[in-house]
């Protein structure tokens, strides 16, 4: 049997989720679970101006402002922040483009 994640959202709201926000994604570290959703670019802008040059602000902004639900402890404990912010960059989707000489 599977062990349940501290966290761990009902498949009845996680599909409340994906009609309300669109595209869902979930991160699990040790045992804990949180839920969010695709960064937009106002949600990339403002974490960009917020973390400057310091990426762990950057991180942080981007987890706060993307978050849906799931174990807070991913936000307060460091341990679990920095094992979730090692998987954040891969929330960011970038479609390859193609420049044609006209």
């Amino acid at each position: 049997m599977k062990k349940e994640l501290i966290g761990q959202a009902t498949p009845e709201q996680i599909e409340a989720w994906k009609k309300k926000h669109g595209k869902l994604f979930g991160i699990i570290v040790d045992g804990h679970i949180c839920y969010l959703r695709k960064p937009d670019r106002r949600t990339l802008s403002y974490a960009t101006a917020a973390g400057g040059s310091d990426p762990i602000k950057f991180n942080e902004t981007l987890l706060n402002n993307c978050w849906v639900g799931g174990s807070e402890a991913v936000k307060t404990q460091d341990d679990l922040f920095l094992g979730a912010s090692g998987k954040l960059a891969e929330l960011i989707e970038v479609k390859q483009a193609e420049l044609v000489n006209l």
